[in-house]
């Protein structure tokens, strides 16, 4: 089953921006993703628009099973 982190901000002009991170340890904790996405805003690492994350809107991991139908 493959597992994905989406790390979700809004932007200083209020859009939503998602961030990716595919197969993401187990253990991951509230506090660590949520220290990890304060750096991505405060090292103003991404902009979107011209406009820089701002805020912190979500984090979630999720889980996908994916099976093959037709396959050639």
């Amino acid at each position: 089953m493959a597992k994905v982190l989406e790390l979700t901000f809004l932007t200083a002009a209020n859009k939503p921006v998602k961030l990716t991170v595919d197969e993401p340890h187990e253990d991951l904790t509230e506090g660590q993703v949520e220290a990890v996405m304060q750096q991505v805003i405060a090292n103003n690492i991404f902009r979107v628009e011209e406009s820089p994350l701002a805020t912190i809107k979500s984090a979630r991991i999720v889980a996908r099973d994916t099976q093959n139908i037709v396959s050639r």
